[in-house]
C-alpha cells in the first residue's frame, strides 16, 4: 500500500516492518490474548531491529526519525493482525515528553530502553471524575524537603503490568484549581504505596487495562520532568503523538478487515458469481477504502507538521486523522463481518474481536464528540459549549 511520494527510506522502513509483523501475525496475537501471555517476543524483536525507538532520538539509541516513522511502525504491525498498544504509549507519548523535556539524566535512564524495548512506561492522565475534562485532574504532588508527595487515582490506564514506570500526570497542590498546569512525574511500578488493579474488560487483547491508586508515593526530585508548573505544550508533546498513533492503529486495523473481506468476497460464489460483484458488497467496501486513504493522508498531515515542531498546527489534524481513520475501521469491520455471514464470527477468520476493538477507537484516547467540540471550537470558531 503506497501513498504520497514517500522517501526510499520510509519506502523500505514500511517494507520491514509489514514482513516482520507477518512472521506473527493475528494467530499470535490471539492466543497471547487468550492465554494471558503477554506478546513479549514480538515486542523485543521489534525494538532489536529499531523499529520501537525510530522516533527517538539517535544519541539515545533511537532512530533519529520521527512520528512519520513511528506512525508506519504502527500501522503496518497493526495491517498484520498485531496491533500493539504500547507503541501508542512507551516510545509515542513516553519518549516523545522525555526527548524533549526531560534532563540529561531522564534521558540517559529512560530512552535507549523505551527505543530498544527492554524498558516500557505507561502513562497516566485519565481519572474516575476526570476524563475528558483533563483539567479536573485531581492527583496531587506536594513537596516534601527535596522529595515529591504524590496522591490520587487514575483509570484505564494501558499496560501498567508490563512497564517499568508510569508518566504519571498530576498537578502541584497549589495549583488544585484553575486551568491544569500539569505536573509530570516518572513514577516506577514498583514505588512503595503505588498500586494497580487490572480492570475486566470485553476486549480480546494481551494488553490490559488498570486503575492506578497512589497513597503517599514518595518520589526524588528527580522524577518530576520539566516544569512543575508546566504550561499545556508538555501535554501536546504526548498528546498529538497519541492521537497520530491511534490513527495509525486504526488506519492498519481497518486494512486488515479490509484485506480478509474483499479476500472472502471474491471467492465466495453464490448463483455462479462471486459476492463481491453485487454493489450492496462491493460499494461499503469501495466507500471504506475511500474513507480509509483520506484518514491516512491526514495523519501524514498531522506527523509531518509535529516532526517539524509545529505543535498546535499538528493538533487539528491529529485530531482529524484520530477521528476519519476511527470511523472508517469501524465501518470497514462491521462490513466485513457482515460479508463473511457466519464465517465472520467464526474465530478462523479472526475479524469477530475487531468489533469492539475498532469500537474502541472511536473512544479512546479521546472521543469523537470531544474531536467535534475541538473542531467546532478551534476550526471554525463556534462557542465553546461547555
Amino acid at each position: 500500500m503506497t501513498y504520497l511520494p514517500e522517501s526510499e527510506e520510509r519506502v523500505a522502513l514500511r517494507e520491514s516492518v509489514a514482513a516482520f509483523a507477518a512472521k506473527y501475525g493475528r494467530d499470535y496475537f490471539a492466543e497471547c490474548a487468550r492465554t494471558g501471555r503477554k506478546t513479549e517476543e514480538m515486542w523485543l524483536e521489534a525494538g532489536k531491529l529499531g523499529f520501537i525507538g525510530v522516533n527517538l532520538p539517535e544519541e539515545y539509541g533511537g532512530g533519529g526519525a520521527g512520528m512519520y516513522e513511528l506512525a508506519i511502525v504502527m500501522e503496518e504491525i497493526a495491517a498484520a493482525g498485531t496491533g500493539l498498544l504500547m507503541l501508542v504509549v512507551s516510545p509515542a507519548i513516553c519518549g516523545n515528553v522525555i526527548a524533549r523535556f526531560g534532563t540529561d539524566e531522564q534521558k540517559q535512564a529512560w530512552l535507549p530502553g523505551l527505543a530498544d524495548g527492554t524498558k516500557t512506561m505507561a502513562f497516566g492522565i485519565t481519572e474516575p471524575d476526570a476524563g475528558s475534562n483533563s483539567h479536573q485532574i485531581t492527583t496531587t504532588a506536594r513537596r516534601d524537603g527535596s522529595d515529591w508527595i504524590l496522591n490520587g487515582r487514575k483509570v484505564f490506564i494501558s499496560g501498567v503490568d508490563q512497564a517499568d514506570a508510569v508518566l504519571i500526570v498530576g498537578r502541584t497542590e497549589d495549583a488544585k484549581t484553575g486551568k491544569l498546569k500539569p505536573a509530570l512525574f516518572i513514577v516506577p511500578t514498583d514505588a512503595e504505596n503505588f498500586e494497580y488493579k487490572q480492570i475486566e474488560m470485553e476486549l480480546l487483547n494481551p494488553e490490559k487495562q488498570f486503575q492506578l491508586f497512589l497513597d503517599d508515593v514518595r518520589l526524588p526530585a528527580e522524577a518530576l520532568v520539566g516544569s512543575e508548573d508546566a504550561a499545556l505544550s508538555q501535554l501536546f508533546a504526548g498528546l498529538n503523538p497519541e492521537r497520530i498513533m491511534a490513527a495509525a492503529s486504526a488506519v492498519g486495523m481497518a486494512r486488515y478487515a479490509l484485506g480478509k473481506g474483499v479476500e472472502y468476497v471474491s471467492d465466495r460464489t453464490v448463483w455462479k458469481v462471486p459476492i463481491g460483484a453485487h454493489q450492496a458488497i462491493a460499494h461499503p467496501f469501495a466507500q471504506g477504502k475511500i474513507q480509509l486513504e483520506m484518514a491516512k493522508l491526514m495523519m501524514q498531515k498531522a506527523a509531518s507538521l509535529y516532526d517539524a515542531g509545529d505543535d498546535w498546527g499538528a493538533a487539528e489534524p491529529a485530531n482529524m486523522a484520530k477521528y476519519a481513520a476511527a470511523e472508517a475501521a469501524v465501518a470497514i469491520v462491521d462490513h466485513a463481518v457482515h460479508s463473511l455471514g457466519g464465517n465472520g464470527l467464526t474465530t478462523e477468520y479472526g475479524l469477530a474481536p475487531l468489533l469492539s476493538l475498532a469500537r474502541i477507537a472511536r473512544v479512546a484516547p479521546v472521543s469523537k464528540e470531544m474531536i467535534l467540540n475541538f473542531v467546532s471550537q478551534t476550526s471554525l470558531g463556534l462557542p465553546k459549549s461547555y
